[in-house]
């Protein structure tokens, strides 16, 4: 817990009392689409579950981000859908997402910390840290808001879509996803700039 809050508590020292947490989720899937979060956490925030995403269950997941939505003092999601990603590239789409997370927060961040880039377009002071997701906190909590977030919509998307299996893989490129690919070609939501939906297309698709 300690070491997590060592990059707000820098910043409260500065006098930046408002810090928001930005991270992305959703760059490597070849479907569905990128979602990034932006986290601001009052300062007596100590939820001990908080960590980098990839380093919980789901199901912890599913509780520490309830504890985060019900403790946190604004939370901002940005969403970029498939045919965007296929437009910008998606480099230039996790940044757009980050960036519409940070303008979805309903106050204004005095300080942004970011997951190893800086956002575009945002007229907010910023700390691009390198790993960021396992040394910040809000980051850690943005993680987690963004991963919950994506997950959920891509079981709404298997609804839709069952014979891909996006329950099991949230798109991402496992041998079952891309058996499915093969065999029923790509759907509405898969990413048809990434090379291994093109190259998996079925005639005439």
């Amino acid at each position: 817990m300690g070491v997590l809050l060592r990059v707000e508590r820098e910043l409260w020292r500065a006098g930046f009392a408002m810090i928001a947490g930005v991270d992305e989720v959703g760059v490597g899937p070849l479907a569905g689409p990128v979602v990034a979060a932006a986290v601001i956490l009052p300062h007596d925030s100590r939820l001990r579950e908080i960590d980098d995403s990839k380093k919980l269950t789901a199901s912890q997941r599913e509780e520490v981000a309830i504890a985060i939505r019900a403790s946190a003092l604004g939370i901002g999601v940005g969403i970029v859908e498939v045919d965007e990603i296929d437009r910008l590239n998606i480099y230039r789409a996790a940044l757009e997402a980050m960036r519409r997370a940070v303008m979805a927060l309903p106050t204004v961040p005095d300080h942004v910390v970011v997951d190893a880039r800086s956002i575009p377009g945002i007229a907010v002071p910023q700390t691009a840290l390198i790993k960021g997701d396992s040394r910040c906190y809000s980051v850690a909590a943005a993680s987690i808001v963004a991963k919950v977030t994506r997950d959920a919509m891509m079981r709404e998307l298997d609804t839709s879509y069952p014979q891909y299996g996006f329950c099991a893989h949230m798109g991402y490129a496992t041998k079952q996803h891309l058996d499915a690919i093969g065999r029923h070609g790509p759907s509405p939501i898969h990413r048809r700039s990434f090379a291994p939906v093109r190259e998996l297309r079925l005639p005439g698709m």
